[in-house]
């Protein structure tokens, strides 16, 4: 019996450790990713880490280029890159599509920010970004400020409610 306990303990402490969601406060968990933009792929990539202390990274997770709401939220950081830019802000727009449907888009698109690629999910699982049952990445928003911590999260980011973007320029605002 004691056995069966000290099993159902500890699986119930992985079980805790693996459902941990990130929060605002928290050191925002290093990667490194290919991307592409509009002009080039690079495949060696950019890591969190190099950008930390530049610029306030936005990392926008998104399910998948050329779709209608993923193109709708790219458009909205787009049309507004310049604001962005003035709040002092980087945008890094996360899938698992491959750099090459992200360099296709970003052209057809005119995105002027990176396109980063996790075909593997794997940095959309640090960040409990990735939806098993569908495969795909949440539509999740991160502002990870100049010291590396996470400053913001919309965990369910609506593109077709404005009141979600303006809360996102109202973050970066407040950082500033």
């Amino acid at each position: 019996m004691r056995g069966i306990v000290s099993l159902f303990l500890a699986i119930l402490m992985i079980t805790s450790a693996m459902s941990q969601t990130l929060k605002v406060g928290d050191k925002a968990p290093d990667f490194k990713l290919p991307y592409a933009t509009k002009d080039t792929i690079v495949f060696s990539g950019v890591s969190l880490s190099e950008l930390i202390g530049k610029k306030i990274i936005v990392l926008a997770f998104y399910p998948a280029d050329w779709s209608g709401g993923c193109t709708t939220q790219m458009c909205t950081f787009r049309d507004n890159f310049l604001e962005l830019s003035k709040l002092d802000a980087e945008v890094l727009g996360i899938s698992g599509d491959y750099v090459f449907s992200h360099r296709e888009w970003a052209k057809n698109l005119n995105l002027p920010f990176k396109l980063l690629s996790d075909h593997k999910h794997e940095v959309a699982k640090l960040y409990n970004s990735y939806d098993e049952n569908s495969g795909y990445n949440k539509r999740t928003v991160f502002v990870i400020d100049k010291n590396g911590k996470i400053a913001y999260i919309n965990w369910k980011y609506d593109v077709r409610n404005p009141k979600h973007f303006e809360e996102l320029q109202k973050a970066l605002a407040n950082l500033r």
